[in-house]
């Protein structure tokens, strides 16, 4: 009789916990530009804010990155494949101009390599 209850209640928890991830759980969230020049705006808190940045190929966009967290980890923004190495002040706007003439997923992230982020372009 006891280790029925056990189960029923350990599957309940584990049902309460999938719940919770389902509906509450971290979504990523997305920026675009699909026509013209354009800027986005970028908040590196906590990681960034939009996370995945949709371009158009062959368009120039400059991100604008404001760095609001005082983790040291966030004080440079990091493209590898497009050898883009930016200083982020604290609270202050930086602008990254970027123009990518080809199709791809680029990922950018913090200087210790925990934060990331992907640059599609499409």
């Amino acid at each position: 009789m006891i280790l029925s209850k056990i189960i029923v209640t350990s599957f309940g928890l584990i049902l309460i916990g999938f719940i919770y991830w389902f509906f509450f759980g971290k979504k990523s969230s997305t920026a675009e530009v699909l026509d013209g020049q354009g800027e986005i705006k970028v908040t590196v808190e906590g990681g960034y804010k939009p996370e995945v940045i949709k371009l158009k190929k062959g368009i120039k966009t400059t991100l604008i990155l404001k760095r609001t967290d005082t983790n040291p980890c966030l004080e440079d923004f990091i493209i590898p494949d497009l050898k883009i190495k930016r200083y982020l002040p604290m609270n202050k706007e930086i602008k990254v101009s970027i123009k990518v003439d080809r199709v791809g997923i680029w990922d950018f992230h913090c200087g210790m390599n925990m934060y990331h982020g992907k640059l599609i372009v499409e």
